[in-house]
């Protein structure tokens, strides 16, 4: 079981982002893409439809204490394939927020501009689904380089609390 899970919505920028802060992340810990689990669109009417694949990412989450989501502003809120998985996550159990409740949340992004519609939208969410989420976000842009005292700041208070 990992501790903290590191998921990344994509596999350029966000991803490095997430390896880097695995990096310092001294609990055990998973890197994941989700561009590694190709799940259908999510429509109502396919809910019934639970892939071996949201299945298996499902499973993932549900053992895991904590996240990082890694994830770019896209169009001023969520990128779409984090928002499937999201949707896809809270119909695979019985209880829609049981993926989440209670778990620990860290945000991160990388992404064009500052990322704060991203980071706004996306915490409502997790806190509706149940997540705690840690009030400091990481945040690298092209005005804001990856600073590792902060991202060491951040993760050795966060972990504290999974």
């Amino acid at each position: 079981m990992s501790k903290i899970l590191i998921i990344s919505a994509t596999k350029g920028n966000n991803l490095s982002l997430a390896k880097k802060i695995g990096n310092y992340v001294s609990k055990d810990n998973k890197i994941i893409s989700l561009e590694d689990f190709e799940m259908p669109l999510y429509v109502p009417k396919t809910e019934t439809i639970k892939t071996d694949i949201v299945k298996s990412l499902s499973k993932i989450f549900i053992q895991s204490k904590g996240f990082i989501f890694c994830a770019p502003e896209y169009n001023g809120g969520s990128p779409p394939i984090l928002t499937n998985a999201i949707t896809w996550l809270s119909v695979s159990t019985d209880n829609w927020r049981s993926t989440f409740v209670n778990k620990k949340a860290i945000i991160a992004t990388h992404s064009g501009g500052a990322g704060f519609k991203f980071l706004t939208s996306f915490r409502s969410q997790l806190e509706h689904l149940g997540t705690i989420v840690y009030p400091r976000n990481i945040v690298v842009n092209k005005e804001k380089k990856f600073s590792d005292q902060s991202v060491i700041d951040i993760l050795n208070e966060f972990e504290k609390l999974i």
